[in-house]
């Protein structure tokens, strides 16, 4: 592509970012937000200036296409913060206002502070993942067992379609937890390969646009754009300062793709394997009771781990997670009965 062919690009994309911010700053009248997306729409006005200038000859007129008018049609009717997801790949900025500096929580006023707040940050969600993992592997290969106990007594045919739950349940959750973390790794080095280029390109509106974000979310605008400036000077704090301030994302929580694969893959398999067990040893109904012992047991177990997340009552959540595993394994129970006794 043609030097003048990707100012012209430039252009259209700050344009369109102008375009959105304007529908954003109508959809939050009223609110401070509504100043700080007016402000980035001027800011991405006068960066589109910039590309323009670099084309050597007069910017056509702007019309928004087809995707831009659509995420309007959808900012207007359910607000920026429902298609936050969908905003930030459309080089949408500030979108941080809706995720932090909750009130009650200062906001960082140096550039020390910056830097052990997102130092402090991480992603701190592999133990969520596992017990959730955990939790989808012991109810659907519970209720598969169950399901093919009330259909049939055949031990071999047990076993046979629990191996073959927990292997086609962990393959299916691994790829598709595959598929989302490269997919938001894709967007994320996408997003902050156009923040570096920015920086590179127009530091000083990179700059303002950071300190629109820091004043609207309370601090002074002496202080927000001395607080900017300090930052942008530092290359490497400036990318990742961008990519949460403006863009809302979290380098942090970005793990390996294959790494989040095989974790998942484990942790559904580990569930799956509790109620399958018995069935490695046992026959027949006596397999049947101590399957079913073992997962009333991890059911319990899981529920109250949950807990650890909602800061409710262990017993209570460990008794509501036992009472959701019986009902479905009850029900697959009763539906295969139904069918083996049909079937015969």
């Amino acid at each position: 592509m043609t030097n003048s062919g990707h100012s012209l690009d430039g252009w259209r994309e700050e344009m369109r970012s102008a375009y959105l911010y304007q529908v954003m700053a109508e959809a939050e009248s009223g609110t401070p937000r509504a100043e700080l997306f007016n402000g980035l729409a001027r800011e991405a006005e006068n960066q589109a200036g910039i590309w323009s200038r670099q084309t050597g000859k007069a910017a056509p007129g702007y019309v928004p296409d087809l995707r831009a008018r659509m995420v309007a049609t959808l900012v207007r009717r359910y607000g920026p913060r429902a298609l936050r997801a969908i905003l930030v790949a459309m080089k949408v900025r500030g979108l941080s206002v809706y995720s932090h500096a909750a009130p009650g929580h200062p906001l960082p006023t140096t550039l020390e502070e910056v830097g052990k707040r997102h130092r402090g940050i991480s992603g701190g969600g592999n133990l969520r993942a596992a017990v959730f993992g955990v939790n989808d592997g012991l109810v659907s290969n519970a209720s598969l067992i169950l399901g093919v106990a009330g259909a049939s007594a055949n031990n071999s045919i047990i076993l046979l379609s629990g191996v073959a739950g927990l292997m086609a349940g962990a393959f299916s959750m691994a790829a598709g937890e595959y598929v989302s973390v490269r997919s938001q790794r894709e967007m994320f080095e996408h997003q902050i390969g156009l923040e570096r280029d920015e920086l590179e390109e127009y530091p000083e509106e990179e700059a303002e646009e950071l300190a629109l974000i820091y004043a609207a979310r309370g601090l002074t605008r002496e202080d927000a754009t001395k607080l900017a400036k300090a930052i942008i000077a530092d290359p490497a704090q400036a990318l990742d300062t961008l990519a949460r301030e403006e863009l809302g994302l979290n380098p942090d929580d970005l793990g390996s793709p294959w790494g989040a694969a095989i974790f998942s893959f484990l942790s559904f398999a580990a569930g799956a394997l509790a109620p399958l067990l018995p069935f490695f040893a046992l026959n027949g109904s006596r397999a049947l009771f101590v399957s079913i012992g073992i997962t009333a047991l991890a059911l319990f177990a899981v529920g109250a781990a949950i807990s650890l997340f909602t800061g409710r009552s262990a017993l209570r959540d460990g008794l509501r997670m036992l009472a959701i595993g019986a009902t479905a394994g009850g029900l697959t129970y009763t539906i295969g009965r139904f069918l083996g006794v049909s079937l015969s």
